[in-house]
């Protein structure tokens, strides 16, 4: 594939579904040096100069194209903060693949944090898919800090899908977001967490233009002793429509914390949250289990279903 070991190779496969070398625009990341680069026609990659990072500039009408930028750490002890910043040209229409996989097996905490800044050009779209994973038997612990910046210009549109389903033992996701008039956000959030685990989403959005709004929805399970905290912030500042949900499984010894914020600064300003924790149902579990699974099975086959 790309002359990485077969630890890197299968975690290039869980964060970006990457079997081989992608088609198209792509920048991967393995234990802090970039290891492979491509531009293309309409889109380029070119690395930072004053920091560690690089800068993705996509061509005004770029269409049915993608960028992929990975991350792998399999290196104990390795800590690193990488800036990206994407210029998305008006009118373009682009699916971006981020994520980073850490397997860690030594002694030592590894440690990724990514800041990513979006300057999203009038009338383009974006899907945004970043994906965080951690495995190895190691002692240090496998942290994750993604820090996403979101600037919209008027028309645009953003969807981001933000997973993290294994492995990591401490996140701190800050999400903030502004929109013009006409801007429209889509946030979908899933997320798990077990063992000492703990997950903490921040989101920050401001709806600035008129006919801007966003949609942000959580859907996460908490399992053994592991925490987690949903803080989001909406904040209407011109006629817009904003939505924010929390939807979570609670198991075991595990602990959920949902935060809401609204603040409408304009009488137009329609803003909602909503929240629901709780338990697996009993009724589920006993309908699963007269088809013949076990206990354990019927819960893994609705949290499944659950985080889809």
């Amino acid at each position: 594939m790309l002359n990485l070991d077969a630890v890197s190779d299968r975690l290039l496969e869980e964060v970006a579904d990457l079997h081989k070398v992608p088609v198209g625009a792509f920048n991967i990341r393995a234990n802090g040096e970039a290891v492979a680069r491509n531009s293309t026609a309409n889109i380029e990659i070119v690395p930072k100069t004053e920091a560690s990072g690089i800068d993705i500039r996509i061509k005004p009408g770029t269409k049915n194209e993608s960028v992929h930028i990975p991350v792998v750490m399999t290196a104990s002890g390795i800590k690193e903060i990488v800036y990206n910043d994407f210029y998305i040209g008006e009118g373009s229409d682009v699916v971006i693949v981020a994520g980073c996989g850490i397997d860690n097996c030594g002694p030592k905490d590894s440690e990724h944090d990514g800041i990513h800044r979006f300057f999203v050009g009038k009338g383009a779209k974006v899907k945004y898919v970043e994906k965080h994973y951690g495995s190895g038997e190691g002692t240090g612990k496998r942290i994750l800090n993604p820090g996403t910046e979101v600037y919209m210009e008027e028309d645009s549109f953003m969807e981001m899908e933000m997973v993290q389903i294994k492995g990591v033992d401490d996140t701190v996701r800050d999400t903030k977001a502004e929109l013009a008039a006409g801007a429209k956000l889509v946030v979908r959030e899933r997320l798990m967490t077990h063992g000492q685990q703990n997950a903490v989403s921040n989101y920050r959005v401001d709806l600035n233009g008129d006919g801007s709004s966003c949609d942000v929805v959580s859907r996460s399970v908490a399992r053994d002793d592991s925490y987690q905290k949903f803080d989001a912030v909406l904040t209407g500042n011109a006629p817009c429509s904003g939505h924010t949900e929390c939807d979570a499984i609670i198991m075991d010894n595990g602990r959920i914390l949902a935060v809401p914020g609204l603040e409408a600064n304009d009488v137009d300003a329609a803003l909602v949250h909503e929240a629901a924790i709780g338990k697996i149902a009993g009724d589920q579990l006993i309908k699963l289990m007269t088809f013949g699974l076990t206990e354990q099975e019927a819960e893994e086959q609705i949290i499944n279903g659950f985080l889809k």
